[in-house]
This record gives C-alpha cells, structure tokens and sequence, in this order.
C-alpha cells in the first residue's frame, strides 16, 4: 500500500485538476475525501496544519451513542451514533474497540436511590433498544462491591450499586489518519500543511479553483477543481467568509479539556461515568491503553479565544480534579497531572427560533450540510463517530457539480490497515493496536536494526521503530506531529515525553533531513509546548 508522500502530492496538486478539492483533513474531511474517492471521484484533500492537528486529535478518544442525549431527547441522534459505532467497530477493528462503561449510583437516602435507579434503568433500556445492543451485550446492574472492584477508589459512602454497559473506544488521531491512508489507497491525493487562502471563480460566481499555500515552503499555486467541500471544523466560519456570504457566524464552539494521570493514583480497569454536582453534567474516568495512565474529561464550555491555541486553565484542571475527589479517595492534586490537552467541538449555531440556553452542552451534536450555489458544500457541526454518515451526506451534495456520484461505498468499507494479520507477541500487539496490518513493516524496520525496539520515553511502551516509521511513511513535517499526533506520548506523560525528545529527534533526523541546528530547533518547539500547556494549566514542569 502507498505511503503518504508530500512532495508526490504537491506536485500533483499543482498539476492536475480535480472533482473535488476538500479543505480540512480532520475525522470529517479525510472521510468525505474517502467517501468521495471511492464512488470515483478525483479528490485532493488538504489541510492549514496537520492530519486531525485540530478537534480530531483531541476529544475523549470515545466512539459513543451518547447516552446524555436521550435525556435532550435526540433519539434518532443516539440512533445514527450507535449505527455508526458498530461500523467503524467491523471496518476498523484493529483501531476501534469495545470499552465496558461504569455508572455508579450514588445516593443521600433510599427514596432518591430508588428514582436514580429507576431512571437509568430506563435510560439504558432505551440505549439498548436504539442500538446499544449492536454490540453483543445490554447494559447490568452490578452491586456496589462490584463497582468499586472496577474502581478501586470509589467511595462508598452513599454508594449503591451501579450499571455497566457498553460502547466503543479508538484513538482520534490514528483513526483520522487512516481515513487519509485509506483515501490515498482509493486514489486520492493528500497533503497536509497546504492552506486554502482564497477561491478562483467563473463569470458566473461559481468556484473553479483553490489558491493555496504551502505552510513549510510558502509556495503559492491554485488547485483547478469542480468544486470544494469545506470541512474545516470549528474554523468553518472562515471558509464562509472566503465565500463572501453575508451570514458567516455558523459555528458555536465549544471547549473540552482532558487531563492524564497516573494509573496507580486513579486505576480503574473500565470506564467510569461520574456526575459533577449541581452542573446536570458528567465527566469520564477512561484507562487509557498505552501505558499505565489514566485520562479524565471533558468540559463543555463556551469559548470565544484562539482556535488554533485553545488551553486547559487553572479552572479547567480544578473542575476535573475537584469531580474526580468528590466521587473517589484518591486525593488528586495537580502534581499527579502528567499531561493535559484541550479541544474545541464545532457546534451548530441555533438558527432562527432555536433557542439557545447559555449552555454548550445543551447544543445539539447533529450536523448540517449547505451549498449555496457556488460550487462550494459546506459540512459542519456532528461529532466523529459519525464522520462517515457526515461524509456521505456531503458527497451526496455533490452531484450538481461533478454529475451523478452514485451510492456511498463506505458502509462496510475495510480501513487502511485492516487485513488477516494477528499478532502473537506483546510488542506485536501493541504495534497492531495502532498500524494493523502495517505493523509488519514497523516489525521489518526493528528486524532489520533490532535498537528500533528500544523504549525511548520512560514509563510508555513506544518502540524506536514507530517514530522511524511515521518519518518515513505518514507524511510527518516535525517533532511535534510525531509525538502528540503519529503516538500520543505527548498526551500520556508530557514530562517524560519532553526529557526524551533530543534522542527521537536524532534517530528520526536522517529520514526527516535534519541536521544538528534543526533538530535543536525542533526540540525546542516542542518543549515550547509543554512549557506553554502546563504553564496555562498551572502546572510545574
């Protein structure tokens, strides 16, 4: 199968002309490049920064109906979700995997307990009903004993038992990345770091190419294109001002935070769902699998700053902390926050008579397609477990442009990485975990120089061979991509990942073309990061 080649498709790029140009190559954009490419389509596919460097490297990890929409009674919402969940399950197994979810039922006295049970006895009834059950099991109940046997330091005070069900878990960023790699199988053409600055049109108004900009060169050229899809996320609103609509403001977004800590001081073997008291919200406690780590979010919040710089604050980490101690004995602190990220989710401004509550997390999660005529459809809102469904409506939307595009061939389409391959060892396991059937090349790179099996980051299980990897096939631009995006060292323990830095900048230099003075420089941009996040979290270093 193709690597991903950024120079290959530049050229391309600067020389061809194409159906479709999609611009945002995050969960959303790389699959409508997918969807597209596979009913026949040409399609280039690029991004300002890169693959899922935005909102789809940065949510909770979680492929979920959404239990806390029934409760907003967004029933077929909950429906799509499910839908959705159980085909990246089968069409991305190495990627997305089942994860046992823990509710534990807490409460002042038996008459509230009893309403509390009955009422998400009836909530994951329904869970069940719309499609929960897709997944080879309907949620228990389980004893309070068996719920602090999960989570260990769960207090019992008030405790009454709780409920398990299941959903679904996969890493946002690997799986965005495969989208791309699975496009790129299909014949379309990617690149990250390629920004859109305006649009080449006709007489008539109507779009017929995309100016660009090469972000690591600052080369300029146009992509001739029939039309442009614009999923470009929370910066949506951006595209519709290079379209010159009156009505720009179509984008709410709305910041969630994260913080890891470690295993030891959180553990638990499952995923927990803890209420914040007096907020009508919930937040996760989720095992995290690389590495003895354990990760707790999100927030949902109105944000008004920086979309390309959103940070956990001091107020943020207090909120996750302060939930975590209420609901358990472990006493966090933020000395036990080995790393934090923040992301933005694009919600859909409400139109007309919708009313909006002040709330973020009252926004509906659905997503709207638009084309204004001009040869340019815009996508925007849902959330990534139902990035397939999006890119399929949009791709739809296409047909008065580029003719007839035919049904989509996504439904039980088989992801880059999926193939008969098994891992037998642990550090096969691991690798298959994150390349599938790739992992045999990451395997023939440590046969080859068996140092690629070295662990370069203490406490995290990540070979040599995955940086070395990612260098020379996954169309990496800098340290940065490799360690927050390509692995999610940067996510698991920032610290660790920071002191090991100068040795994978070295071993990665030859495949990137580095010389000494640049990879001093990359170094530096990352720890620059990390002194920046855990500064604005108020974190120590």
């Amino acid at each position: 199968m193709a690597s991903l080649d950024r120079p290959t498709a530049l050229a391309s790029m600067a020389t061809s002309s194409f159906d479709v140009v999609v611009i945002g190559a995050g969960m959303t954009g790389a699959g409508v490049a997918l969807d597209a490419a596979t009913r026949g389509l040409s399609v280039a596919l690029i991004d300002a920064g890169d693959f899922a460097s935005g909102t789809s490297s940065k949510s909770s990890k979680l492929v979920h109906g959404g239990l806390r929409y029934l409760q907003q009674r967004e029933f077929r919402l909950v429906y799509e979700n499910l839908r959705e969940r159980q085909r990246l399950l089968e069409n991305a197994p190495y990627l997305v995997r089942p994860l046992p979810f823990l509710i534990p039922l807490i409460a002042s006295n038996s008459v509230a307990g009893r309403a509390l049970v009955r009422g998400y006895s009836s909530a994951l009834r329904l869970y069940d009903l719309t499609g929960g059950w897709r997944i080879g099991q309907r949620h228990r109940k389980v004893t309070a004993a068996q719920a602090v046997s999960h989570l260990p330091t769960l207090r019992a005070d008030h405790l009454l038992a709780g409920f398990v069900y299941l959903d679904a878990r996969g890493d946002d960023a690997r799986v965005a990345l495969t989208l791309a790699r699975s496009a790129l199988d299909h014949g379309a053409t990617v690149a990250n770091y390629v920004r859109a600055t305006s649009f080449a049109r006709d007489d008539v108004g109507r779009v017929t190419g995309v100016n660009v900009r090469d972000e690591l060169s600052s080369h300029t050229f146009s992509i001739p294109t029939r039309c442009v899809v614009n999923a470009t996320g929370v910066w949506a609103d951006e595209i519709f001002a290079m379209t010159s609509h009156e009505d720009t403001h179509r984008i709410t977004p709305a910041k969630g935070v994260h913080a890891t800590v470690a295993r030891h001081r959180l553990p638990t073997d499952i995923a927990a769902v803890l209420s914040v008291p007096g907020d009508r919200r919930s937040i996760f406690v989720v095992p995290f699998e690389d590495g003895p780590f354990t990760f707790i979010g999100t927030t949902d919040t109105p944000y008004e700053g920086d979309l390309d710089h959103p940070e956990c604050t001091t107020e943020d980490l207090a909120y996750l902390l302060e939930t975590v101690n209420g609901a358990t004995s472990s006493n966090l602190t933020s000395t036990d926050v080995t790393a934090v990220w923040a992301g933005l989710r694009p919600l859909l401004t409400p139109r007309g008579d919708e009313r909006l509550s002040g709330r973020t997390a009252d926004l509906s999660r659905r997503h709207r397609v638009s084309d204004l005529g001009d040869g340019v459809v815009h996508v925007t809102g849902g959330k990534w477990t139902t990035y397939r469904q999006m890119a399929q409506d949009t791709v739809d939307a296409l047909g008065a442009y580029v003719g007839r595009v035919g049904r989509t061939r996504t439904k039980s389409l088989r992801l880059h990485g999926v193939g008969p391959w098994r891992p037998t060892t642990p550090l096969e396991t691991h690798l298959y975990q994150r390349y599938g059937q790739d992992a045999l090349d990451v395997l023939t790179l440590i046969a080859e120089a068996p140092d690629l099996a070295d662990t370069p980051i203490e406490g995290l299980d990540y070979v040599m061979g995955e940086f070395v990897y990612a260098a020379r096939a996954e169309m990496v631009s800098s340290l940065i991509d490799l360690l927050t995006r390509r692995t999610r060292a940067h996510l698991l323990d920032a610290r660790a990942t920071s002191a090991s830095a100068p040795v994978i900048a070295l071993a990665v230099a030859g495949e990137m073309g580095w010389d000494e003075s640049r990879r001093d420089e990359e170094v530096e941009s990352y720890r620059a990061l990390v002194r920046n996040e855990f500064a604005a979290a108020g974190l120590i270093l």
